[in-house]
Parts: structure tokens; C-alpha cells; sequence
């Protein structure tokens, strides 16, 4: 059996700390623009599926056991204490969450707590950008509090994190814009911008990650399937290479997040390029029973020292729960078949295990 005692959850979120209906719980088991088809419920997807597979005995009901049955066990113990179990029976050890998602969403000392497990925060670039423009009243206060704010939250936090694919895409032009490029930039968007507006221009977006890329943090990409909404042919890390290349050498590591459906492009990318790392773990929740599937191919192609666990979870600690589990499950399923057919020797199988478990992370993101 291949043992993956310790998780490190490279990209995650807070939970929610109130308690949910059926469709706002059902919501968060797909990303849709709508509701589900007549007659059905999102429960019938893969997450669903898996879900009522994990999720049912942590709260001391039988497994697949039917949903309504699940979410009034749910509101009987209340949401914190439900949260508590099912964050506890995880396995993950130490959560990486990105912060920048609105909602009342716990922050990383709650998710410990609950969890009993060590967090630490990743910043979202987009993010720290607006809320400086909500306070900057030039564009020159706005350029000089932006470099000063990125500076100020690489002392804490351990990651930086760009939704530039989702807001824009990953076709970006490769290279830093230049100052003036900025300034005109910058002045458009805040001219046009009300508080709260949503930065979407790319070369505000190309500034910030060539600024979080000087801090020497690593910096994670959105590429793949993503919100609602999203064309995921923009999404495809690939159209990153040049970029990549750009980076190579300034000592700041690439994480490329999620990458379904293109998880074998991550992967290559990984393989070339040696700052380049790919996630394996948030495509496991959506694709649930095919998840060794989907976790051998990127096994295919990217080294195993580049190769990072995440849940992606937010909102839902269930979603936490299938992450791991079916981590754990495809991990063992995969390396366990191949020390069976005698092409990999049992400790060989446990030491990668533990490296994309935990090890790997540990090393890019300092938390030895």
C-alpha cells in the first residue's frame, strides 16, 4: 500500500462560515451558467458523486447515503462542527490559501484552527491591485503604492497567485511593458474605473506579474477550466511558453494551477522548463471515479519532482474532503499498479508519494 501520511495543500480557500441551502450547496459541485437539466440535480456530476462518496461517513452516515439525508445530517451538527470533522478527516496537514475570493469565507488562522493543521496565505495579485486603486488618487500614487504593497506582502505571505487567464487570458505578450506603456494604462483604467472595479487590462495585468515575479516569490497561474463563463481555449497553459521562457533564470518558480483539460501541456511545460512546476490535484475533484486516469497523464510527462498536490477547494469544506481523498485513492491506484507489474520498485513508488504529497511543496514554497 503507498502511504501518503502528509499533504500539503498547495492552492486552496476558506470556507464558508454560514450555513447553506440545497442549491447554494449544489451550486458549488459544478461550475455552470445555469441551473442543472430538468429533473436533475448537480449532485449527478462527478464532485456529486464523490462527495457522497467521502464526505458521508466523517459526519456518521453510511457512504453514497442519499443527499437530502447528507445536508439535514449537515444542519443537525451546524456548520461549524460539520466543518470541523470533515477539515479533520482530510488528512491535509498544511493548507495554502489564496484569500482573494470574495464571500464570507474563513481566512488561513480559521481554516487551521478548524482543521487542526498549519495555513499559511498566497495573494492575489488582481486583487491587491484593486484595493489600491480604491485608495490611490493618481496614477502616479497608484503605481508607487502598488510596488509598495507587492513588497510589503511578500514579507508574509508565501506565494503570489495571477487570475490573468481568467480575467484576460494567458495569450499575453511576454515581455515587461515598459513605464510609459504603465502610466497610459494605468490612467485609462482608473479614469474609467468605479470602487471595486475589476482589473482587466493587459498591460496593468503583464506589470503586476513581471513585479511579483522581482519579489522572488513563487507565483501561481490560473490556466484550464475556471469560472462559469470562462473560454477555456484562452486558458490553455501553453499559450504561456513565451512567457516562461521570458522568466527562465530570475530564480522565481512558475506554478502552473489546475490545467484541466490541458493537464498534459502543464505537465510538458514542467518537463522543459526547469522553474516550471504543474498542479495534479484540483482536476481530481472534478473528474471524481477517472481521477488516476487523469493523474497518470500528468505523470507522464513531468517530472516527479515538479509535480504539486492541491484540493482547489473554496467555499464547501466537502470539497477539501474530495480533494484529498481522491488524491490519496488515484496516487495509490496509479504507482501501486505499476510496483505491481514490477516496472517501479515499492520504495521508489512511496518516495515520489510522498514528494508530490508534500515534499515537493515544501521545497518551493520554504515551508521546511
Amino acid at each position: 500500500m503507498i502511504e501518503t501520511p502528509s499533504l500539503v495543500d498547495q492552492y486552496c480557500h476558506g470556507v464558508l462560515r454560514t450555513e447553506l441551502g440545497l442549491g447554494t450547496f449544489e451550486a458549488q459541485l459544478a461550475r455552470t451558467e445555469g441551473p442543472p437539466a430538468p429533473g436533475t440535480t448537480l449532485f449527478d456530476t462527478q464532485t456529486g458523486f464523490a462527495v457522497r462518496r467521502w464526505c458521508p461517513p466523517l459526519l456518521g452516515l453510511e457512504p453514497h447515503c442519499p443527499p437530502a439525508r447528507y445536508l439535514a445530517r449537515r444542519r443537525e451538527l451546524g456548520v461549524l462542527e460539520a466543518g470541523r470533522r470533515l477539515l479533520r478527516g482530510s488528512g491535509i496537514t498544511t493548507y495554502l490559501v489564496d484569500t482573494g475570493l470574495p464571500g464570507d469565507l474563513t481566512g488561513p488562522a480559521e481554516l487551521a484552527s478548524a482543521a487542526s493543521a498549519e495555513a499559511r496565505e498566497i495573494v492575489r495579485l488582481e486583487l491587491l491591485a484593486e484595493q489600491v486603486a480604491d485608495t490611490s488618487g493618481t496614477v502616479e500614487s497608484f503605481l508607487a503604492n502598488l510596488a509598495e504593497s507587492v513588497h510589503g506582502a511578500a514579507a508574509n505571505a508565501v506565494a503570489f497567485t495571477s487570475v490573468a487567464g481568467v480575467r484576460h487570458g494567458l495569450a499575453l505578450a511576454p515581455e515587461p511593458p515598459g513605464p510609459g506603456e504603465v502610466r497610459g494604462a494605468a490612467g485609462r483604467w482608473l479614469a474609467a474605473r468605479r470602487v471595486g472595479g475589476e482589473l482587466t487590462d493587459p498591460v496593468l495585468l503583464r506589470h503586476l506579474l513581471w513585479i511579483a515575479v522581482a519579489s522572488g516569490l513563487p507565483l501561481q497561474l490560473h490556466a484550464g477550466l475556471g469560472e462559469p463563463g470562462l473560454r477555456i481555449d484562452r486558458t490553455d497553459p501553453v499559450l504561456l511558453t513565451d512567457f516562461v521562457r521570458a522568466t527562465a533564470g530570475l530564480g522565481t518558480d512558475l506554478i502552473l494551477l489546475h490545467g484541466y483539460p490541458y493537464h498534459r501541456h502543464a505537465a510538458h511545460l514542467a518537463g522543459v522548463f526547469p522553474h516550471v512546476y504543474a498542479d495534479s490535484g484540483a482536476a481530481l475533484i472534478r473528474t471524481g471515479a477517472r481521477a488516476a486516469t487523469i493523474l497518470a497523464e500528468i505523470l507522464e510527462l513531468a517530472p516527479f519532482g515538479k509535480i504539486l498536490f492541491s484540493s482547489g477547494a473554496q467555499v464547501l469544506p466537502e470539497l477539501h474532503v474530495v480533494g484529498a481523498r481522491l488524491f490519496r485513492e488515484a496516487l495509490a491506484r496509479v504507482l501501486g499498479g505499476w510496483v505491481a507489474e514490477g516496472a517501479w520498485s515499492l520504495a521508489d513508488a512511496q518516495r515520489v508519494a510522498g514528494m508530490v504529497a508534500s515534499g515537493n511543496a515544501k521545497r518551493v514554497y520554504g515551508l521546511e
